[in-house]
């Protein structure tokens, strides 16, 4: 039986909350309907001169500061000027780490996931991918800081624990997208994984 996480789920550091998250289905209801997406990619990131791929790797700022916590909220941001990117902040208060949300399998709501994404889009496609996963979500930039565990949204963890492959990061330049940090962790074989692509040399 699913079950929904207690807050200190949350209040450990990405790289053991990231994998614990695949197969967990996050929930999202707005005014056009709810969906519901089944985690099957996600990558970790920690902060404050540990991580060069992370915001907060240079400490605390405006922009990161939900990073900081309290945990099971969610971290929104910009990308590319055009693209929102959305997190599940973990770790204790105070802490900066978070986990990138990077693909999914809808499990719920497809109506609404195609109204938003659109109606020849594969159905893989749907959340396949950081920015198509927000979209098909209803998740918007404005939806920074909310909490996880409350209306809109609710997380449910499967019955049993997914195990996870681990590989690098993908779309992170320099030395945070290196195989020093095999951060990101995946369901092998699902169809709604994204490819893995080293990101280009400056």
């Amino acid at each position: 039986m699913a079950t929904t996480p207690p807050r200190e789920f949350f209040a450990a550091s990405a790289l053991e909350v990231g994998p614990r998250l695949l197969g967990a289905v996050l929930t999202h209801e707005t005014a056009s309907g709810a969906v519901s997406l089944r985690i099957t990619e996600v990558e970790a990131y920690v902060g404050d001169g540990v991580d060069p791929g992370s915001h907060a790797f240079r400490g605390r700022t405006r922009r990161n500061a939900v990073m900081y916590g309290p945990p099971g909220h969610l971290y929104t941001y910009f990308t590319y000027g055009m693209h929102v990117c959305a997190n599940v902040v973990c770790s204790p208060d105070g802490v900066a780490s978070a986990v990138l949300l990077r693909g999914g399998e809808i499990v719920s709501g497809e109506e609404v996931a195609r109204e938003r994404r659109g109606q020849s889009v594969p159905v893989r496609e749907l959340a396949r991918g950081p920015a198509r996963l927000v979209v098909a979500m209803g998740i918007s930039l404005d939806d920074g800081g909310a909490d996880l565990l409350e209306p809109p949204f609710s997380l449910t963890l499967p019955e049993h624990p997914v195990a996870a492959a681990s590989g690098p990061r993908t779309g992170v330049s320099g030395a945070g997208g290196g195989l020093d940090f095999p951060w990101r962790y995946w369901i092998e074989g699902d169809p709604t994984v994204s490819p893995y692509r080293r990101h280009p040399k400056a």
